[in-house]
């Protein structure tokens, strides 16, 4: 975003101010008042000029006289997702994150930024998607448009507006056409490309990256669509301690039968007409620990199963996260078609 706009020196006046404000007309309505050596020492929004006007000040009053001192900011090399939360909820637009010495690191606008989660992402682009040929014949699956969008475009998308913005794409079959999809930015964000030597499973792949910069690391297919809330399963799993979190999505399944139970003798102690069964799926999404990369063999064919299971028989803790929202494995021609009417009928909120 342009920041300067939305700054303006203590030296400057009521009406410097308020023609700034008018410029702003549309956007978020305020402005952050700064010191010569660059600390930011308040805010102001029209409303805080009216009332300034009201008690007496002049329209050529300095706005160091006038400035709302008591402003919210995000302070500290850490950020609370929480109060990022909160922030959003009570309605707060424009936030300011300020260094130690009160100068402006970043500008926030939480009316289109979700959050700014401390993750890494990786997406899984690998696959070869041979249960939608003839589709992918030529084209790689995540390369697949819905509504004019690549599908792992909403992702990234996604990711973005929740902050994430150091984002790797594994590729394997088709990569070329993948890196030059993302030799240029998407949502702003510069995404790096990550070549298989050889398949490497779901999670494999995850020993080539070569460097990370948050302790929490997202992982996810690329070629799911959904809007999972990347902020909630955030929260569930730093506020669970867990070493993995995993998203799990409903599935039912429906027995078109009368079901027998049997007794310990192989008698019929009853029976159960045309029964249900509810479970939860894994969605292909995980949020892990740093530390637990070292699970990885370097250079073999890993999957995300595998690291689920090891990291289970080694004590480590793993919980679930219910998606409570769209989920679809593009897997298959019914799995496109239902994703494509979708986003026609705009029943997706992302």
């Amino acid at each position: 975003m342009n920041v300067d706009k939305y700054i303006i020196k203590a030296s400057a006046t009521v009406i410097d101010a308020l023609r700034q404000l008018n410029s702003l007309s549309g956007g978020a309505m305020t402005l952050f008042v700064v010191e010569d050596d660059g600390r930011v020492i308040g805010s102001l929004t029209d409303g805080d000029i009216r009332r300034c006007l009201i008690a007496g000040a002049e329209l050529a009053t300095s706005l160091s006289e006038v400035v709302h001192r008591d402003f919210i900011a995000l302070r500290g090399e850490s950020i609370d997702i929480k109060e990022i939360r909160r922030l959003r909820e009570s309605r707060v637009t424009l936030v300011p994150r300020l260094t130690q010495e009160g100068k402006l690191k970043a500008l926030y606008d939480f009316s289109s930024q979700k959050s700014l989660l401390p993750v890494d992402a990786v997406l899984m682009a690998g696959g070869k998607g041979e249960r939608l040929r003839p589709l992918t014949n030529d084209t790689p699956k995540p390369l697949l448009k819905l509504g004019g969008k690549c599908i792992i475009d909403y992702n990234i998308e996604s990711l973005a507006k929740n902050g994430v913005s150091n984002i790797s794409v594994t590729v394997n079959y088709l990569a070329e056409q993948i890196e030059e999809h993302f030799s240029q930015p998407v949502a702003g964000v510069g995404v790096k490309c990550v070549k298989e030597p050889v398949r490497m499973g779901t999670i494999g792949s995850l020993s080539l990256i070569e460097s990370y910069e948050n302790d929490t690391i997202l992982i996810m297919n690329s070629d799911l669509f959904t809007n999972i809330n990347f902020e909630e399963m955030y929260i569930s799993h730093a506020d669970s301690g867990a070493d993995i979190t995993v998203a799990v999505t409903p599935y039912m399944v429906s027995v078109p039968y009368a079901i027998f139970h049997y007794g310990k003798n192989g008698d019929v102690t009853g029976l159960e007409e045309k029964p249900t069964y509810n479970y939860y799926a894994n969605a292909g999404i995980y949020m892990i620990k740093r530390e637990m990369l070292s699970l990885i063999p370097q250079g073999e064919y890993y999957d995300a199963t595998d690291m689920l299971e090891d990291a289970i028989k080694n004590g480590f803790k793993v919980r679930q996260f219910p998606i409570n929202g769209t989920w679809i494995d593009i897997g298959s021609p019914a799995d496109f078609r239902h994703a494509q009417d979708v986003v026609q009928l705009g029943k997706m909120q992302f």
